[in-house]
This record gives structure tokens, C-alpha cells and sequence, in this order.
């Protein structure tokens, strides 16, 4: 539960550095603790803000969308309709994600929530200290050519270094790249289905069975296939050694 509320607090700040750029200088009550910490009143309504972005953020800084978009192309590929269904394929992405996700959320438990919590640093610090894990695991999924492409389009000044790179830029590069490294990967898982279609339907009409639907036909092969090459355990596999090999 403490872990849950470290990320929520977490992600209630995640993009305040990159629309403090262009938000108008505001008059932000702080708490009576010192500089850098919040009011009460204005920290309950960022951890309510910040529920209500979790799902957009969850998709945007995390490896969920790898995953998810993974296992949509093996439903798709395998030609099962609607199996397994999209719950299923939804929940088992959650929990994969927390699963590759779960040592930079360690780290932000260690370096941001437990010194917060136990009063030893300000908001302002947490922030600070909880962004760092989050930036260098989105930043060693990041291709170079999808940050060039992100930093050319805010037509800001070149950054002399990473650190000097905006969230707000890093997360649609970081989102980019995980899209095509997860398109790479359906390419592949369609391959050998594509192979057993056009094979199936070559034989039918080779037999003079063209009022037979070629599906009827290729989708329990490929289903005997997928079963007995173990796909699943393949496909999570490499899915995992991907996200937490920094590939």
C-alpha cells in the first residue's frame, strides 16, 4: 500500500518541471514545515490530480505499452477473435508491467517515499529524487532518433546533456520508441502464421477446396503450433528480457 502511494505521489509532480516552462508565474501557499513544502489542502489536490492521471501516465512512462501492444499482435496473429479476451490481455500487461517495473519503483520507495514520509526531505526534494530512477529507465529506452525528432519539434535550444532534457520531451520519445520496438517484435511473432495461412490455403486450393475458409483450417494448426513451441512462455519471456535488459 505504502509502495502504491509512493508511485501516486510520484506521479502527481511527474509533469510539473515541463509545464512550469510555459504556466504563468502563480502564488503557491507552502506549508509551515519551510520552503519547498506544500500546503495540505494543495497536497491532497495533487494526489487527487494524480489518480485521476494514473491510467494516462501509466501508458506513458512505464513499459506497459511494449507489453500491451505485444500480446495484441499474438491475438491478432493466432486469428482467435476475441480470445483470449482483452480483460485478460489488459490484466496480465498490469501486472507484467509492475513486474518489470518493480526495481525502479524500489528505487523510488528507497530515495523518495521513505525519506519523505519519515520527514527527512521537502516535496520539492522527493520530486526531485523520485524522477531521477523514472528518467533513466525511460531514457535507456529511448532511441537517439526519436529524442532528435522530439527535441526539433519543441524547437528548444539543444540541450548541452540528458539531465537538461525536459520530461514533457522525453516521455512522446520514450512512447515512440516503445512502439516500434514493440511492432518490430509483432513482425516477427507474425511471421510463422502468416507462413501456416498461406501453406493452408495453397493445399485447399491445390484440392479444389475454395469454398473452404482457409481459417477454418490454419487456426487449430497454429493454435497445436503456438502450444507446442510453448509461445506464451516465449513471447513473456522476451517481452521481460526486452524491458528489464534495457533493449
Amino acid at each position: 500500500m505504502k509502495r502504491a502511494l509512493a508511485i501516486g505521489f510520484l506521479l502527481s509532480f511527474i509533469a510539473e518541471p515541463a509545464f512550469a516552462q510555459d504556466m504563468l508565474q502563480v502564488s503557491i501557499p507552502v506549508g509551515t514545515e519551510g520552503e519547498g513544502t506544500y500546503a495540505p489542502a494543495l497536497r491532497v489536490t495533487l494526489m487527487l490530480l494524480a489518480l485521476s492521471m494514473l491510467p494516462a501516465l501509466l501508458v506513458s512512462v512505464t513499459s506497459f505499452t511494449r507489453i500491451v501492444v505485444v500480446l495484441g499482435f499474438v491475438k491478432q496473429a493466432l486469428g482467435t477473435q476475441s480470445l483470449p479476451p482483452s480483460q485478460v490481455i489488459i490484466g496480465l500487461s498490469l501486472f507484467l508491467t509492475l513486474f518489470t517495473m518493480s526495481p525502479v519503483l524500489n528505487k523510488v520507495h528507497e530515495t523518495a517515499w521513505q525519506p519523505y514520509q519519515a520527514g527527512l526531505i521537502n516535496d520539492e526534494e522527493a520530486l526531485e529524487k523520485g524522477l531521477v530512477p523514472l528518467r533513466a529507465f525511460m531514457a535507456r529506452h529511448t532511441r537517439a532518433d526519436e529524442l532528435r525528432l522530439m527535441l526539433s519539434l519543441s524547437n528548444a535550444e539543444k540541450p548541452a546533456n540528458f539531465d537538461e532534457v525536459s520530461t514533457l520531451t522525453l516521455i512522446p520519445a520514450f512512447m515512440l520508441s516503445e512502439l516500434r520496438a514493440a511492432f518490430i517484435m509483432g513482425a516477427m511473432i507474425f511471421i510463422p502464421f502468416i507462413v501456416i495461412d498461406l501453406v493452408v490455403a495453397s493445399v485447399l486450393m491445390a484440392m479444389g477446396m475454395m469454398m473452404v475458409p482457409p481459417a477454418v483450417v490454419s487456426l487449430p494448426i497454429k493454435l497445436l503450433l503456438f502450444i507446442l513451441a510453448d509461445g506464451w512462455n516465449l513471447v513473456v519471456g522476451s517481452l521481460v528480457r526486452s524491458i528489464m535488459g534495457g533493449v
